[in-house]
């Protein structure tokens, strides 16, 4: 009964988690123009090799401790699985966003997940009737409050804030009449997220305990897969990105570094019209 009660416990932290990615979720070419694309999904994170490990080594080493490190400058141990927890956010997350062809080849986006939101501008060539290249830019922000606590004690995640941007390059195939369509390419990154007090006016009083400091800047890059299944006006999306991170910062007040692969899996329905 006991690895039934974990894995189901394990199962319930995923799914009321908000980590997640940021899916691309479209294909190489772009709408037509005034056309518009609604999606809802799902996205998620899943820290493996040396991400996943640093995260576990936090957590036996609070089990260990009896809680977070309090002397700072302390624990690298903790320090760089808190900064995977806070930078990549493993995971699950509902996903939305709308896309629209604004011309010339071009489309917009807008896209929303428990973590972040993001934005883009994308510009595509065609390269047949069936194939098209598109490269794009985006800018995103880690949203304060918009996350749960828990998996390691003293970091703050309902107290995260940030800002990155991306950029994706892809190459697609879609079938006469758009019964289906698939998408390969590269996409790169970067992203800053911080912990701390975030407050409009300075006050003299605390009230409660602030937060652990946190400051993680992460670059990332790697590919993307994606394959998209409809008639007409509705289709189903299925995206795989794989990248691999190089996360730097400190947690409170302990400088550390920390690399590895990251995958996000994601899946939503689009509606056209």
């Amino acid at each position: 009964m006991r690895p039934r009660a974990g894995l189901a416990a394990a199962l319930v932290a995923l799914l009321t988690g908000c980590g997640g990615g940021l899916p691309l979720l479209h294909p190489a070419r772009p709408l037509p123009k005034g056309e518009v694309r609604a999606m809802a999904g799902f996205s998620g994170t899943v820290a493996v090799g040396d991400l996943s490990s640093a995260v576990n080594r936090a957590q036996a080493d609070a089990a260990a401790s009896g809680g977070a490190p309090t002397t700072p400058g302390a624990d690298p141990t903790f320090a760089k699985g808190a900064l995977v927890l806070a930078s990549v956010a493993p995971g699950l997350a509902p996903v939305a966003g709308a896309r629209v062809g604004i011309g010339w080849g071009s489309e917009g986006g807008i896209e929303y997940t428990g973590r972040a939101m993001r934005a883009d501008l994308r510009r595509a060539f065609d390269l047949s009737d069936t194939w098209t290249v598109s490269v794009g830019a985006a800018g995103s922000a880690a949203l304060y409050g918009h996350q749960p606590d828990g998996v390691l004690p003293g970091v703050a995640l309902d107290q995260l804030h940030g800002w990155g941007a991306d950029v994706p390059l892809l190459l697609g195939y879609q079938s006469p009449g758009d019964l289906y369509m698939l998408w390969v390419g590269a996409r790169g990154g970067w992203e800053h997220v911080d912990i701390s007090d975030v407050t409009s006016e300075p006050k003299v009083v605390t009230i409660g305990t602030p937060p652990i400091s946190l400051s993680a800047t992460r670059f990332w890059g790697g590919g993307v897969l994606g394959f998209a299944v409809g008639f007409r006006h509705v289709h189903i999306a299925l995206e795989l990105d794989a990248a691999y991170a190089v996360i730097s910062g400190s947690y409170n007040q302990t400088q550390v570094q920390v690399s590895g692969l990251s995958l996000a899996p994601a899946g939503a329905l689009w509606w056209d019209f």
